[in-house]
């Protein structure tokens, strides 16, 4: 049976989230974190090393950061994101990444989702236990996030956004959308 750990890393919590192939949910919640940037790094590291110690995922998926207006924001953001998969990869298990856009059009069919309508989704498709309650927007996140790689997977479709290996490429494919 395939499972799924979900990521959406933070600088101050990193949500996780923990499917299957048939959506059940087999956890799923944060990561708080504090203390200085350095000890949060090692922080995440450590707890997301726990995760794939006590889920066993089979394949794990990580939100990528991918833009921002304060550059030190997404310096903090980028090295939380690499703590987390370095901790997946000294694990010998494969990690993918994914846009927000691409995360928000597998959970809702459309990459502008507000975070309400993902959360939404969520709590809509997966099967929860009947004890879970109310589940932060950073679990809800990361499990958006495992449920968008185990479509991918299952399908075969490893991006729904098209890739070039260069402007040439780009240019070969697209005709249409080159100007002069």
């Amino acid at each position: 049976m395939m499972k799924v750990l979900g990521i959406d890393p933070g600088s101050s919590q990193t949500g996780y989230g923990i499917i299957d192939e048939s959506n059940q949910v087999h956890g799923y919640g944060v990561v708080a974190l504090m203390g200085d940037h350095m000890l949060r790094i090692q922080t995440i590291y450590h707890e997301v090393t726990k995760l794939v110690t006590q889920y066993h995922p089979s394949t794990c998926a990580i939100e990528m950061p991918i833009y921002g207006n304060n550059p030190q924001s997404m310096l903090k953001l980028g090295r939380a994101q690499a703590a987390a998969i370095l901790a997946i990869l000294n694990q010998g298990i494969s990690v993918a990444q994914y846009t927000p856009k691409m995360v928000k059009r597998a959970m809702t069919g459309n990459g502008n989702a507000s975070k309400e309508q993902v959360a939404y989704m969520v709590t809509s498709l997966m099967k929860f236990k009947k004890s879970d309650q109310e589940i932060s927007e950073d679990a809800t996140d990361a499990l958006a996030v495992a449920f968008c790689h185990k479509e991918r997977e299952l399908t075969g479709k490893k991006s729904s956004e098209p890739q070039y290996s260069g402007w040439a490429a780009f240019v070969k494919e697209n005709p249409d959308r080159v100007i002069g």
